[in-house]
């Protein structure tokens, strides 16, 4: 039998090349997909679900108003450019599909609200008070955070479809996020629970808080219809400002992506302060209180508590 000493062991090792001793060489990391997401709720839910797999854009960025916007060619741009794209559904985004057809876009469309149970626009579940047109569906579900859950198993499945390699990641990063969905909607439910029926009244800009009224069983009227770019009438205002003195309401609040000036003057003739920012379709700007969904979702919800206690 052959035997080696350490000094032999050693000639030998440093007689041979360099490249005999090579490392195994390291998996090399995959590219970050580009994905493009409709507007910034969208695109905080589809980092999470990706995280360093996914590179997101934004097409209506944070504090702007999905319901007004334009594309440019930079969107453009960003669209053809995504092997993915991530859009709410439910008549949120009318502009979009002129886009997606002006591009050509071939990639990966994520209907983020598949699934989801529709409010009818013109439902009394969160006390509409105005005279809009209706008969469409109410885009805003994610406002209800159970129906996110399955906004980012949606996102999950079209990542897993362009990306097959990252399924696992996709799935174990949706399972962790939906933990917390659950948490913090275990959370909300019992901050509203707290206060009594009589007080759990709402003011805002526009219809943007139906699923979110209706899951915590609360009252939500606005001057303005399902969209911020519904015109309200003078006699819709009038009525809503009787209304609010006779009920004596004082949480009555703008959103962070709308213009406040029609909520300022309904707060002025009804003798009420307007209360901060809510944020409804928007993000808003990092370090700010509704940097990402639960942030934005935690802020509403002590916000609106906060206003309701002085009804």
């Amino acid at each position: 039998m052959l035997k080696f000493s350490a000094a032999a062991a050693l000639a030998c090792a440093t007689a041979l090349p360099l490249a005999a001793f090579a490392q195994t060489p390291a998996a090399k990391v995959p590219a970050p997909m580009p994905v493009t997401a409709s507007f910034s709720i969208l695109a905080d839910l589809t980092r999470v679900v990706g995280g360093e797999r996914v590179e997101v854009q934004t097409l209506v960025a944070a504090n702007q108003d999905a319901h007004v916007f334009e594309p440019s060619p930079v969107d453009a741009k960003k669209l053809l450019q995504a092997r993915v794209l991530v859009s709410n559904g439910l008549g949120f985004e009318p502009w979009l599909g002129k886009l997606v057809k002006a591009v050509s876009y071939s990639g990966i469309q994520a209907v983020a609200s598949k699934g989801v149970k529709a409010m009818a626009a013109e439902g009394d579940d969160h006390e509409h008070g105005h005279g809009h047109d209706h008969g469409e569906s109410d885009p805003h579900a994610w406002q209800d955070p159970t129906n996110v859950i399955t906004y980012v198993r949606n996102i999950s499945a079209a990542l897993s479809q362009a990306d097959p390699t990252g399924a696992p990641v996709y799935q174990a990063n949706s399972a962790a996020y939906i933990t917390q969905l659950r948490a913090f909607d275990t959370w909300a439910q019992a901050q509203f629970a707290a206060l009594p029926e009589a007080k759990r009244r709402v003011i805002t800009s526009h219809d943007a808080f139906g699923y979110f009224a209706k899951h915590y069983k609360l009252r939500f009227r606005a001057p303005q219809g399902i969209s911020s770019e519904a015109e309200a009438s003078a006699k819709d205002v009038a009525a809503l400002v009787r209304q609010i003195k006779r009920e004596k309401t004082k949480a009555v609040f703008f959103e962070n992506m709308s213009n406040p000036k029609l909520i300022t003057q309904l707060a002025a003739e009804a003798g009420v302060k307007l209360g901060p920012a809510l944020y409804a379709d928007a993000l808003s700007a990092p370090g700010q209180p509704g940097a990402t969904y639960l942030e934005m979702m935690r802020y509403n919800v002590n916000t609106l508590v906060a206003g309701m206690q002085q009804n």
